[in-house]
């Protein structure tokens, strides 16, 4: 069920593209930017990327996440940021890959390695909303 806390997290998602992604494992840490397409239905992240990376070397060890979304602004009064906490693994429903190549076709050529972020925890900051106003959204805090 959407509350209404992650009806505006959702709403400055699908407004971006770009998220910032930490990952660790067995002492190495890794950060990366990715491209994404948001799935609200099931509060989840899909992005490509190769298994060469360290990223996804730390993934297959240790598959909790975290990472953020901003909007890159100096004036106080807009600030807007989204952190998150979640789960990467391989992507296995159709329905997320014709998502992310809806949103990125040209990748369709490259032929990427799609995975997908299922998120269990947002924080968003919105100042448009008062200054440093939070919104939290918890999955197990829903259940």
């Amino acid at each position: 069920m959407h509350s209404d806390k992650l009806d505006k997290i959702d709403n400055f998602l699908q407004e971006h593209h770009v998220l910032s992604l930490a990952t660790y494992s067995e002492g190495e840490l890794s950060s990366c930017n990715l491209f994404y397409a948001y799935d609200k239905n099931n509060i989840s992240f899909v992005v490509a990327s190769s298994d060469e990376t360290t990223h996804i070397k730390n993934i297959t060890s240790n598959p909790k996440v975290a990472g953020s979304i901003v909007l890159e602004t100096k004036t106080v009064g807009k600030i807007q940021g989204v952190q998150f906490r979640g789960v990467f693994s391989d992507l296995e429903d159709g329905s997320l890959k014709d998502l992310y190549f809806k949103s990125f076709p040209y990748a369709i050529s490259m032929n990427p390695k799609l995975w997908v972020i299922k998120v269990n925890y947002f924080k968003m900051t919105d100042n448009r909303l008062g200054f440093g106003k939070k919104l939290i959204w918890d999955s197990l805090a829903e259940t």
